[in-house]
């Protein structure tokens, strides 16, 4: 085992420290993650880790043992308890925080497949809302998620949080707005399906087979009327009154669930053939 190297910083005014709350607040390079469980999933994802730093009086043994099996001896720090408090926004940190590369942008390959499943999260403020999204995107099939400068960052440490690590996996999109995003959608041949309140097609009467982009709107708001006039198909997800809303990030679960529902049958189907 390779130990990590004494002695242990124990000032919250090293320059670590500062390296830590500015990916905290935003980055463009790193991203800060408060865990192993996140580290771990990083790694598995194959991300470059810059810094890990441990606070050994809340990590050791086992936990100690595989972290620095993994991490290269020269991307470990020791730090103090009040250090790791600092370096971390987490209110009851872990005792392990690092510092990972920020994936790709995948704007040039989420459309590319004939078969393409893209939740279009337009606006959410919450990240922890936009992490949801994420993890229900991936747990659900979908090929990909796409955000707009004007919403939370889909890689900042809430959202992460809330990804539990499928942000590290799931392509993410970052569009310049949806408006333009719909309109690539359109050019790239899928159909466009806007997440809408009451009176519109019921979300099971809509054709999720085909290529599909699923536009969402911010918590508060809603879909701009300009970007759900837009698309292809308005939805609705079936509510028993009075019940006239539903969180945003559930929304996109049942949505998401709902085409992989309708496409399982055929993938089915395919399976069968090529079996044959």
């Amino acid at each position: 085992m390779r130990a990590v190297p004494p002695p242990p910083i124990t000032s919250r005014h090293n320059p670590l420290v500062a390296r830590f709350k500015a990916a905290a607040d935003h980055d463009a390079q790193w991203m800060l993650l408060d865990g192993a469980h996140l580290l771990a999933e990083a790694l598995d994802a194959g991300l470059a880790i810059d810094c890990v730093a441990v606070d050994l009086d809340r990590v050791a043994g086992g936990a100690l043992d595989a972290l620095t099996r993994r991490v290269p001896a020269d991307r470990l720090v020791s730090v103090s308890r009040s250090v790791l408090d600092a370096m971390s926004p987490v209110r009851t940190p872990s005792g392990i925080v690092a510092l990972a590369a920020r994936p790709r942008d995948a704007s040039d390959d989420v459309m590319r497949s004939r078969t393409a499943l893209l939740v279009g999260a337009t606006d959410i403020q919450d990240p922890g809302n936009l992490g949801a999204i994420v993890r229900a995107a991936e747990a659900g099939g979908a090929s990909g998620v796409i955000t707009t400068p004007g919403g939370a960052d889909p890689f900042g440490w809430k959202a992460v949080r809330g990804a539990m690590g499928s942000a590290f996996r799931l392509p993410i999109a970052r569009a310049s707005s949806m408006a333009a995003m719909v309109d690539q959608a359109h050019a790239a041949g899928l159909q466009v399906v806007a997440a809408v309140g009451h009176g519109h097609t019921p979300m099971h009467e809509a054709d999720f087979t085909k290529a599909t982009l699923i536009v969402l709107g911010s918590e508060g708001q809603g879909l701009a009327p300009a970007l759900a006039d837009s698309a292809d198909i308005r939805v609705s997800i079936p509510m028993t009154s009075p019940v006239e809303s539903l969180n945003v990030a559930v929304a996109a679960a049942l949505l998401v669930y709902e085409a992989r529902r309708q496409r399982e049958p055929q993938s089915r189907r395919r399976e069968g053939a090529k079996a044959r």
